[in-house]
């Protein structure tokens, strides 16, 4: 009996439209590190090939087309090759990270159709799109502090980037926002309602364009507007999510008479304690970042996330708790917020590599 190997990225030029379907349904799209390069193949050729004009990506779940995007890293590969010292770790986020980078300087306008869950490496590979489209069912996160993880993939820049100190709040408490909220919080730029998903993709490949912008332009014409929710936590958000220090915020989150208040710090209370002090700093840092040089300070970290201290490290272990185990206790290492110190945060912002030598160096 031979065995059928199915592409996990598919892609074909129709019209003057080049067109990506994420295609690993059964792992909601999660990348692989095959998965990274065949993106990273795919666009760097499209964009030398003047039939091209833009570029349409979607994923898709087990009914066929959209319904999910992308939920991120491959994660259970992440925990085998950290666990097992794997070179394929070290070449996995730098290549994810320059391919990130790739599509925010992407020469040809990069649509991507979030529909579903985007969530991790899934909005490093459409928060740098032209266009950012979501739909009643997106489910957007970045919730890398549950796995004793940092928002990555170019996190940092896009987080502190949103509204007041919306950055600060996803990237600490890893919550789920939906389309609305997306559009609020600076992450998408419009919407769409998931019916009408097909009749839109297709068209790109039917109709006739002049270039790429108005490929761009007639997605964005018929994107609608819609309502968000977040509005009325906006002033909790920056209120507690601008105090200086997680213990701060902790503090002020658990004395607050809100049930907002208190369910943020209840959520923070499960987070890895070692990496919302990291994470505080990292999306402050970047504030003040261009992409280039937050995709390295986040390559740095990544590598201490998993080698900074051996048998120790904190994603290993959320990993193990969340998705290998699953017994949803992970055994953070200090346990608690109010334990970690200033020299447990620092080394984390250290490169371990020269300027010359640095993984993404050439990164501009």
């Amino acid at each position: 009996m031979t065995e059928t190997v199915v592409a996990e990225v598919l892609n074909e030029v129709r019209g003057q439209v080049g067109f990506i379907t994420l295609n690993r349904p059964r792992a909601l799209n999660a990348l692989s590190l095959g998965m990274v390069r065949d993106l990273m193949r795919i666009l760097l050729e499209w964009q030398h090939d003047a039939g091209v004009v833009a570029v349409a990506i979607r994923g898709s779940n087990k009914e066929g087309p959209f319904g999910a995007f992308c939920a991120g890293g491959d994660i259970r590969f992440l925990h085998q090759a950290g666990s097992q010292g794997n070179p394929q770790l070290e070449d996995f986020f730098t290549e994810e990270y320059a391919l990130n980078h790739l599509i925010h300087n992407y020469a040809k306008p990069y649509i991507a159709f979030m529909d579903g869950i985007v969530m991790g490496g899934g909005m490093g590979i459409s928060q740098g799109a032209a266009l950012r489209v979501v739909t009643e069912r997106t489910k957007m996160a970045m919730p890398e502090t549950a796995i004793g993880l940092f928002p990555d993939v170019g996190g940092g820049y896009f987080l502190s980037r949103c509204p007041g100190r919306v950055g600060e709040w996803l990237a600490l408490t890893g919550d789920t926002i939906s389309a609305g909220d997306a559009i609020e919080c600076g992450l998408a730029d419009g919407f769409l309602p998931s019916d009408q998903l097909a009749a839109v993709w297709d068209a790109l490949a039917t109709q006739s364009f002049p270039d790429g912008a108005a490929v761009k332009n007639y997605v964005a014409s018929k994107l609608i507007a819609k309502n968000t929710g977040l509005s009325s936590a906006r002033d909790q958000i920056d209120q507690y999510f601008s105090l200086p220090s997680v213990v701060e915020i902790i503090t002020a989150l658990e004395a607050a008479d809100s049930d907002w208040a208190r369910s943020a710090a209840a959520t923070l209370r499960k987070r890895s304690p070692l990496m919302l002090h990291v994470v505080l700093e990292q999306v402050r840092r970047a504030r003040d970042m261009g992409l280039a040089e937050d995709l390295r300070m986040e390559r740095d970290m990544v590598r201490h996330c998993f080698y900074l201290r051996p048998g120790q490290s904190e994603t290993v272990e959320g990993i193990r708790a969340l998705a290998v185990d699953k017994d949803h206790a992970p055994k953070w290492n200090p346990a608690r917020i109010e334990e970690v110190t200033p020299l447990m945060v620092a080394p984390f912002f250290v490169s371990p590599w020269p300027a010359h030598s640095h993984p993404l160096a050439s990164l501009a």
